[in-house]
């Protein structure tokens, strides 16, 4: 944009001075103040010193983290329609620290346009912004790329701004997939990338997103597997993806979870790839309403072929067989996900529970007791956490022929002798008991151990804010199954009832009795 505002030697020190001084400030520039410095130097002033080709180091920098703080102000943020020219010329500028800042305008631009967003989507619209970001996507370095992103995201918050990245004709392909099937491997993945961010926006961009055949850029990486890293940088996005809570039932309905059965299952597949395609798998299959967006017989498919690579690698201690119990953990969550893998004629369960007792390696162990911890309803509300009579017929089998393969002969003896292991393994049990407990027959266990009670009720035990917080909700779970089955004044469980009532009356952070301060009276020294 040109300007016929001019500045000789002495104005541009001084601007540079007072813009050094308004960048560096420490703290949040206000209004008044991103006022006061445009009253002295007009934005037409900075425009002009950006675009001069005057031999100052330092100055354009300077200059562009003045203007990034002025933007952010809501005064400075509502002057950007007047200056949408420079806006425009910034976006295809060489450096690409006015691209970055002129992505930045149109992230301010949109976040403060609030009931007017109709009318800020409409002024992009009319100076051909939305292509201009998409290139910088694409060209533009890291930084670049990530305020171009931020911008796209924000210009999706509005249903006008979904219209624009999201055409509704049908014959017309969007933008982003037209760049994607002709571009570069490091653009692909920008476009993937800006795809996932926006996906977890909102349900409708989900779907316009779905609509937009757009996930097949997806499914196309995922199915090639000749570019290790493409295909590894492909999955990363897609467990990101499968983060989004209103987005796993638009994934459900493409072929992915079919493509990700088929990873696990080949043998020739990076173990990096199989273990982040499990873990995808998990998260997809760990939702409540799975079988109403896909047939049991795809599932099944899914839970073979993890169940074929734990057993596998059964007796080793690889990421890939700690990724596989992680992402039964994840299925377990829901009340469907835990019934499907006690529900199996060969349960997948039992790699969890096996595991969880097992000292192969701390990382494989880890990851199969907060699995459990899952599956027994640590996490889900009281009116879900016991599962079906078969299902829990299943769980108490396993815990209970565990115990019985191996030297510690009970279920309280598995118990122990994982309480008695570090704190990060202590916090997985303490999950674990909190959510198993609620079955009478843990329960029994769980109490017919003195030294269980004495080191879930001892306040020394932990020290980190989560050790005691597991060890807290660890006691008030075994206290309310106490009240629950009527032995609070049993005879026989009055001590463990005392101890654990009083560990949860100290609460999670109280390591010691509260102290309160005596008044000290002495007599006035007499001379």
């Amino acid at each position: 944009m040109s300007s016929t505002s001019t500045l000789n030697p002495s104005d541009l020190s001084l601007l540079a001075e007072a813009a050094s001084e308004f960048a560096s400030y420490p703290g949040v520039q206000n209004d008044a103040a991103a006022e006061e410095f445009l009253y002295r130097f007009p934005l037409p002033l900075i425009f002009s010193a950006l675009q001069s080709e005057v031999d100052a180091p330092g100055l354009e920098s300077t200059l562009v983290s003045c203007l990034e703080r002025i933007f952010k102000t809501k005064y400075g943020s509502s002057l950007i329609p007047q200056y949408m020219p420079f806006v425009q010329t910034g976006l295809q500028a060489n450096s690409q620290i006015l691209r970055c800042l002129a992505c930045n305008a149109v992230s301010y631009f949109l976040e403060n346009a609030d009931e007017n967003a109709g009318n800020a989507v409409q002024l992009l619209l009319e100076y051909d912004i939305y292509p201009l970001l998409i290139n910088c996507l694409i060209d533009g370095n890291e930084l670049v790329a990530t305020a171009s992103t931020d911008a796209i995201k924000n210009l999706a918050r509005s249903p006008q701004g979904i219209d624009i990245i999201f055409p509704t004709k049908s014959d017309e392909r969007t933008r982003l997939e037209k760049l994607a099937i002709h571009s570069s491997s490091l653009a692909r993945i920008r476009i993937l990338a800006v795809i996932a961010k926006l996906f977890a926006v909102s349900p409708s961009v989900a779907s316009a997103i779905y609509n937009s055949n757009l996930l097949s850029l997806f499914e196309a990486e995922v199915n090639n597997t000749d570019d290790l890293l493409m295909t590894l940088s492909a999955l990363e996005l897609l467990y990101e993806l499968a983060e989004s809570p209103h987005g796993i039932k638009f994934l459900l309905r493409t072929t992915l979870l079919q493509l990700l059965s088929s990873m696990i299952s080949n043998s020739s597949v990076e173990s990096i790839l199989r273990s982040r395609a499990i873990l995808i798998s998990g998260r997809l299959l760990s939702a409540d309403d799975i079988f109403t967006v896909v047939d049991q017989a795809s599932v099944k498919t899914v839970l073979l072929a993890i169940d074929e690579r734990l057993e596998l690698l059964k007796n080793q201690d690889a990421d890939e067989c700690e990724s596989a119990l992680e992402a039964l953990g994840q299925i377990g969550t829901s009340i469907q996900g835990a019934t499907l893998l006690l529900s199996t004629p060969l349960p997948l369960a039992r790699h969890v529970v096996e595991a969880g007792f097992d000292r192969q390696g701390k990382g494989k162990q880890l990851a199969a007791l907060h699995a459990l911890a899952n599956i027994s309803g640590e996490n889900r509300s009281k009116d879900s956490l016991l599962l079906t009579g078969h299902a829990e017929e299943c769980l108490r089998s396993l815990i209970y022929a565990t115990a019985a393969n191996c030297s510690k002969l009970t279920p309280s003896g598995l118990f122990l002798s994982v309480l008695q292991q570090d704190s990060e393994v202590r916090l997985a049990v303490y999950r674990a008991i909190t959510g198993l407990v609620a079955r009478p027959w843990c329960l029994l266990e769980i109490c017919s151990s003195q030294e269980i009670i004495s080191i879930a009720t001892n306040p020394h035990n932990e020290t980190s804010k989560n050790g005691m917080e597991a060890r807290y909700n660890c006691c008030a779970a075994i206290y309310k199954a106490l009240s629950a089955s009527n032995k609070l004044n049993d005879a026989a469980l009055a001590g463990i009832a005392a101890k654990i009532q009083e560990a949860v009356r100290r609460g999670p952070y109280l390591t010691t009795q509260r102290s309160e301060a005596q008044p000290a009276v002495m007599t006035a020294d007499r001379f």
